[in-house]
């Protein structure tokens, strides 16, 4: 017996709405046929189905279709004939229908063995018409609620359960395998063969790239069916606003039939107009805010361009560009100025093209636009003008600007602070760093890593290690990274002043950093050793620097050799050459001025003149701390001429003299009989801004009071 059921398009949406399957059905759908159940059956619709847990779930490869093509052929042939879409529902039915009927075959066959074929296809035939007939009254959903909350009059509970999972399973089924053949053409997209290309060329292969390949089309069907998503939207937005003027065109059409004329106004608005783009609602007043602040950026990333400079300004231009460092811009600035009325780019502009041009004259211009109200002067343009200035050493320019700046009651910010700490610490000038410094700190600033480096260069060229190693102590409270060069510079310092103690902390320090010892590290740790007067100490370092690895050098040599000399052990300072000589070392100009310090100490003039002889055998000029030692040494032994000929040497280099060199000479000169040069010396050694030792003073005084002098012949 053939069954014919032609469902309507609500009933296919109340279908899909279990799983969210959309069947785009129209109308008619597919036939069902299979046999009727004999007359003399029982009334098999009053059963209750078992759940048999041994049956296993069907698979996705069973046969689609259980009806007769012949029937199927014939029924749709008395219909007539159908269009494309009519097809593609008829085909989702018969899938949907198809599946159903074969899982719940299965599962009567296995509720009723001793039931023969034609029962099972008679129980199936009044099951499917049961459903349908259900799916025309609400769909799928009224037919689980009925099984979950009521038993229906025809079939039991347990029935209505089991279709309704066997219903869930063939919707999960028919959805799978719609995604996995939508897969399969994303599978094979140019985008997905490109990115597989790219990962197989970077050595991605196997599971893997799979793995890969399935994650890129899975990206792309997602982001496909969310446009197709998107699309439906427009769509249907659009039909409802098509239906919607057409309601209001009959509308407007009956208004004209009525006789009364009436009053046409506009509507009138109630609340405030919302505008909604991608679910963002617009018309809050943030959004206004908002479009303010992106103004406001936009001028900053692209500020506005400079006016056109044309006639005569471009010739007051052009002069003001090849003006000389001694001609005054001043005229020129209020021509230029009258004609362009410029703006604070117009200033920028016209800067940058004299910084690339003449940079004194650019010094001279800016400082003059500083003071310009349609600059707009800020802060930040007195800082980069006294940044310029101190890296071209011009400190005395850049106090300049920074007191106008004061006057102007612009307060340094962190930045101006920042660029007054490095030039005042590579001017030398301690007191003005520290100012500054403290500046920053009392602002709330954090300084960084090049703060403190100057800062500590600025202690060590003063002198004060130990308030550099204070700063040291500070960083590393503040996690704030160390170099290497630092803490050379502070042990450098240390041994200059013969710190043994500071030394000792600052290798300690690089050993807990893992900073290992180099050359110059243990050559500053004998230095340091050989001025505190410690030879015992200096050779024990000296020895383990070679037991490192490191070969000794010059200098290092020569520190060695000096700190045998604090101890007038000669002795163990020429065992150690003899030593060195055998290893393959030959003294350098470092070296022998040590020796010739030391042998001019002991007068002996003829080996030192041996020695000074060498060093310029060796290509080189004397070193300049020698000359201390030629006129210290010829000034007690009483040679004249040799002892002016260096003492003339040094006053010409006296910027390179230190306050023990002044000393030396002057006690040498002394214990000569020179008293008019010692005292000449004394004046320029007032006039370097350095102070007699008390010693000193007595020296001179005695010596005027016994009156040995000598006249010196020039």
């Amino acid at each position: 017996m053939n069954l014919k059921h032609l469902l309507s398009r609500q009933i296919t949406k109340n279908l899909s709405k279990l799983k969210g399957v959309s069947f785009n059905c129209q109308r008619n759908l597919s036939t069902i046929s299979v046999p009727v159940l004999p007359s003399t059956s029982p009334k098999s619709h009053d059963f209750t189905l078992s759940q048999n847990p041994k049956t296993a779930k069907p698979g996705l490869s069973f046969r689609r279709y259980i009806f007769s093509n012949q029937e199927t052929e014939r029924i749709a042939s008395s219909i007539g004939p159908k269009t494309d879409s009519e097809e593609e529902e008829d085909r989702d039915m018969n899938e949907f229908l198809s599946r159903f009927v074969w899982i719940m075959r299965g599962k009567m066959s296995d509720a009723y063995p001793d039931s023969d074929k034609k029962t099972i296809d008679g129980m199936l035939l009044m099951i499917v018409g049961k459903v349908v007939s259900e799916m025309e009254k609400g769909g799928l959903e009224r037919m689980i609620e009925s099984a979950s909350a009521s038993p229906s009059q025809d079939f039991s509970e347990d029935l209505w359960r089991t279709v309704w999972e066997v219903s869930n399973l063939v919707l999960e089924d028919m959805e799978k395998a719609r995604k996995k053949e939508k897969m399969k053409g994303f599978l094979q997209s140019d985008k997905v063969k490109e990115m597989s290309r790219f990962a197989g060329e970077i050595g991605i292969r196997g599971d893997m790239l799979r793995e890969l390949r399935f994650k890129w089309a899975r990206e792309e069907m997602e982001e496909s069916e969310f446009y197709e998503g998107l699309e439906r939207l427009r769509k249907e937005a659009n039909a409802q606003e098509m239906g919607e003027k057409a309601e209001g065109k009959a509308a407007a059409e009956c208004a004209e039939v009525e006789e009364k004329p009436k009053v046409i106004t506009l509507p009138k608005r109630h609340g405030k107009i919302k505008y909604k783009i991608y679910g963002l609602d617009l018309s809050d007043p943030k959004w206004a805010e908002v479009a303010e602040k992106i103004h406001e950026r936009g001028e900053m990333i692209l500020p506005e361009e400079p006016k056109p400079i044309t006639g005569k300004c471009k010739l007051i231009t052009d002069k003001i560009l090849s003006l000389e460092k001694e001609e005054d811009p001043s005229p020129l600035l209020a021509e230029w100025k009258e004609l362009l009325q410029p703006s604070r780019i117009d200033w920028i502009n016209l800067l940058d093209r004299l910084r690339e041009q003449n940079t004194q004259l650019y010094f001279k211009v800016a400082e003059l636009v500083l003071s310009e109200e349609s600059f707009q002067t800020n802060v930040r343009d007195y800082s980069k003008l006294i940044d310029a200035h101190a890296k071209e050493n011009c400190l005395e320019d850049a106090e300049r600007i920074l007191k106008k700046m004061n006057e102007n009651g612009i307060v340094p910010d962190i930045v101006t602070s920042t660029v007054l700490v490095h030039m005042y610490s590579k001017a030398g000038n301690l007191d003005r760093a520290k100012e500054a410094f403290e500046s920053l700190r009392s602002h709330g600033f954090q300084p960084d890593k090049k703060v403190y480096n100057s800062m500590i260069m600025a202690y060590v060229n003063a002198g004060q290690p130990k308030l550099g190693m204070s700063l040291v102590d500070m960083m590393i409270t503040s996690g704030i990274e160390r170099s290497e060069e630092i803490y050379l510079a502070l042990l450098r310092s240390f041994a200059q002043c013969g710190d043994v103690r500071g030394a000792g902390q600052i290798t300690n320090i690089m050993r807990i950093e893992e900073f290992q010892p180099t050359l110059e590290s243990c050559t500053l740790l004998v230095e340091a050793y050989g001025q505190a007067g410690d030879p015992d100490q200096a050779r024990s370092n000296f020895d383990y620097m070679i037991r490192l690895g490191h070969k000794p050098d010059d200098r290092c040599t020569a520190s060695m050799i000096a700190a045998y000399g604090k101890k007038n052990l000669l002795d163990k300072a020429l065992n150690l050459l003899l030593e060195l000589e055998k290893d393959g070392f030959e003294p350098g100009p470092a070296t022998y001025t040590v020796l010739v310090d030391w042998l001019g100490r002991l007068q002996l003039i003829n080996e030192a003149e041996q020695l000074l002889g060498k060093i310029s055998e060796l290509g080189e000029a004397p070193p300049f701390k020698i000359q201390v030692s030629l006129c210290d040494m010829y000034a007690r032994a009483g040679i004249e001429k040799k002892a002016l000929q260096a003492l003339g040497f040094l006053e010409a280099k006296k910027e390179q003299m230190g306050p023990d060199d002044f000393e030396r000479i002057i006690n040498g000169l002394l214990a000569g009989g020179f008293l008019q040069d010692a005292q000449r010396v004394h004046g320029l050694m007032e006039a370097q801004g350095f102070a007699a030792s008390e010693r000193l003073k007595v020296a001179l005084i005695s010596s005027q009071t016994f009156n040995r002098q000598r006249q010196p012949t020039r």
